[in-house]
């Protein structure tokens, strides 16, 4: 078996929550409880720290890798979904899992697994957890997949928890009120492990605190702990933010959504100082600095074009888009111009409503089957008054508003991960062909 028939085997064999959305998302701890029965528990075989929430947990997970790493620790980073390649989605100090790694595990155990009809994450995440104990990682930064109380990361017994915020996304799954979605993110609070919640809007701020006692853990709130005093955007895409604790901390990550995602870490970053002693200030300040040169992050507010600026980013959902539009509305430019795409399952009417009225719109179709139809995306968008046209594939999309675009134009390329990782995929393919 190669790698990329090992690949096609995990994509056509089991259920991809991307390309089929709720039918791939399988209740319940059952299959992966049996997985991990197999392989020994290898989860216990290295600490942990376990990430939940509706928006940021991607860039706190990474930012979290990025500061253990620093501070000399062999650190496993367990997220999803990928951009480019499969590999993204396991990694150690920054290096992703093996292809021959890849191969063995499918060849290898595909016996035991096949009988179990697993989905798609419940087998990754297995793999995840048994190449990291294979090669010896100190701890692992497990970024969960969807919702908390039932997803198959929540076996572990994490050193500390994180709980990003909670905003309306995957209603069909974990509930179409705030409470819900928060009841099934409380649901990786374990007893006797701090758990820090990022934003708390008052309506949801009592489940935290009821399932804190519930459980009998303790809860920090990071809003109630500021730890940041002052940020100021930079002229190379990163925030310079003035700290209560750590002096002067600069972000490689640009988008000013960032800046919760900071005070959600640096807030979490004393009490994880007591579990892993060789946190330093100096790998705290390089950790951030080193985020995207430490762990591979891509796609948050990512500069790819310099004349006309080109930015792209994965946010795709109400309580993301919020933050994305106050940024665009500061960015200086001649004409912004923006390349548009979403899935079905997303609430697009409430990112359509508060997308700015004055742009181009270039509105596409990323190669998912989940991916809302560029002609439908386009026809509701005319209901909030956004002009433009549709392009059947991200790239005509992209390469379009380039066309049209002078060098003091601004385009910002987004709406769901998947236009991202078409974009990227097909930027990384041309100039790959340009090279030979």
């Amino acid at each position: 078996m190669t790698y990329h028939e090992a690949i096609d085997y995990l994509y056509s064999r089991t259920p991809m929550f991307q390309n089929v959305g709720q039918g791939a998302y399988k209740e319940g701890l059952s299959n992966t409880i049996a997985l991990d029965n197999h392989f020994g528990n290898p989860h216990r075989h290295f600490k942990t720290i376990h990430v939940a929430g509706t928006n940021g947990k991607g860039s706190c997970s990474h930012l979290l890798a990025s500061v253990l790493q620093e501070s000399g620790y062999k650190v496993g980073l367990y997220t999803s979904p990928h951009l480019l390649d499969f590999r993204e989605r396991i990694k150690v100090n920054g290096e992703m899992i093996s292809e021959n790694d890849v191969v063995e595990f499918v060849e290898n155990e595909r016996s035991f697994f096949e009988p179990l009809y697993p989905s798609f994450f419940e087998v990754v995440t297995a793999m995840a957890f048994q190449y990291f104990a294979k090669v010896h990682v100190d701890v692992a930064v497990i970024e969960v997949g969807l919702g908390g109380r039932l997803d198959c990361t929540n076996i572990i017994k994490p050193e500390l928890c994180i709980i990003t915020n909670i905003s309306f996304d995957h209603i069909n799954l974990l509930g179409n009120t705030l409470t819900q979605i928060a009841s099934e993110k409380a649901g990786i609070m374990k007893n006797g492990i701090l758990t820090v919640i990022g934003e708390s809007k008052s309506t949801i701020r009592k489940v935290f605190s009821d399932k804190s006692k519930d459980v009998g853990c303790p809860i920090v709130f990071a809003e109630d702990n500021k730890q940041i005093t002052y940020s100021r955007l930079c002229d190379n895409g990163g925030i310079r933010f003035s700290t209560k604790h750590f002096g002067i901390v600069f972000c490689e990550l640009g988008g000013i959504y960032q800046k919760k995602n900071v005070n959600t870490v640096l807030t979490a970053l004393p009490y994880l100082r007591k579990k892993f002693d060789k946190i330093s200030s100096d790998s705290i300040h390089n950790g951030f600095a080193y985020v995207k040169k430490n762990t591979g992050l891509m796609g948050r507010w990512q500069k790819l074009h310099c004349s006309p600026c080109v930015i792209c980013d994965t946010g795709h959902n109400i309580g993301g888009f919020q933050y994305i539009v106050k940024q665009l509305s500061k960015q200086e430019c001649n004409k912004m111009r923006i390349v548009l795409g979403m899935v079905n399952d997303k609430d697009i009417n409430a990112v359509l409503s508060v997308m700015p009225k004055d742009a181009i719109y270039y509105f596409c179709q990323a190669s998912v089957s989940r991916a809302l139809g560029h002609n439908e995306i386009k026809q509701l968008a005319q209901k909030y008054s956004l002009d433009g046209e549709s392009y059947s594939s991200v790239m005509q999309a992209y390469q379009k508003a380039l066309e049209d675009s002078n060098k003091d134009d601004f385009i910002y390329v987004g709406g769901s991960t998947f236009v991202v990782a078409d974009l990227l995929s097909s930027i990384k393919e041309k100039d790959t062909n340009s090279a030979f």
